[in-house]
């Protein structure tokens, strides 16, 4: 309620009802369920010169955090900062696998209007073998 804007992306269930006025309107989630069984696990604070980003082993699901030894570590490379970055945005713009999560848990495809295709895992694919060849 503090008018902080949360955007997460889910990979399995959720029980997050996220748009719901007056409680989780500031957060917004969507789910990418693609070729590659891919979820990151990372987590981004702040924008700007504050940005902190972590990465962690966990899923976040009770049964790992209550049955098994996880880990979160931040880090500290600002270009490995904005790497992490720019991939998390590049599955943000996804608008050919991402699903909406909305408050009526209807798992809409993200519309698309006039942003074109984007498939994130091709997008980061292209991403990656772009750094590779600097």
């Amino acid at each position: 309620q503090a008018g902080i804007k949360i955007r997460g992306i889910v990979r399995g269930m959720c029980g997050l009802r996220p748009g719901i006025k007056g409680l989780s309107e500031n957060i917004e989630l969507i789910s990418i369920v693609d070729r590659f069984l891919e979820h990151p696990r990372v987590m981004i604070f702040g924008g700007g010169g504050n940005r902190k980003v972590y990465i962690s082993s966990a899923d976040w699901m009770t049964r790992n955090m209550d049955n098994r030894i996880e880990v979160g570590a931040p880090i500290y490379d600002e270009t490995l900062q904005q790497r992490i970055v720019d991939i998390m945005e590049i599955q943000f713009r996804d608008t050919l696998k991402a699903r909406q999560i909305d408050k009526d848990q209807l798992n809409q495809y993200v519309k698309r209007g006039n942003r074109k295709k984007l498939r994130s895992q091709e997008e980061i694919y292209t991403y990656l073998k772009q750094l590779e060849q600097k």
